[in-house]
């Protein structure tokens, strides 16, 4: 990407904050939910649920883990955004090029979710805090989450008739 396209990146989009992408996160969880729980009710039944167990076969572990992990990586590196990023208008690119993160990038962010849930979630909450709105997976994979500058909803104005 050339400087004049990276200032006119620099000049539309912001850095996405802890709430927002919070709320992305969610509805990513909730539609996983919605695919995943029907498969493994159809495959185990309702004693699924009840089971104590990590895992209860390779059906579970194909459906619980691998298709989560594979889709998620997936979707980072063709569309740069989630399901719920996307409802959001985010996009998770590279922090240095802007460009949508390379399939090592995106192993990388996935695996440092993980590790920045280890303290007390610290390494998500420093979203907040974050000079660029970056958690520990983010830094760990070289990634931002940013947004339109101006998400196409005009400032309210009361001085117009």
């Amino acid at each position: 990407m050339g400087s004049m396209e990276m200032e006119n990146l620099h000049d539309s989009y912001k850095y996405s904050g802890f709430w927002i992408r919070m709320v992305a996160t969610l509805i990513d969880s909730v539609l996983m939910m919605l695919i995943t729980m029907p498969l493994l009710y159809s495959i185990y039944g309702a004693s699924y649920f009840d089971s104590a167990g990590a895992f209860l076969g390779v059906p579970d572990l194909l459906i619980s883990y691998v298709f989560p992990i594979s889709v998620t990586i997936l979707f980072w590196v063709y569309k740069s955004a989630t399901p719920g990023k996307m409802a959001m208008k985010l996009k998770v690119v590279d922090a240095k090029t802007g460009t949508p993160p390379s399939i090592q990038q995106s192993i990388i962010r996935y695996v440092g979710y993980f590790i920045a849930f280890i303290p007390l979630f610290l390494g998500v909450i420093w979203i907040a805090w974050d000079r660029k709105k970056q958690g520990w997976h983010d830094k760990m994979a070289g990634t931002v989450v940013i947004r339109a500058q101006n998400n196409l909803v005009e400032d309210v104005d009361f001085s117009e008739a």
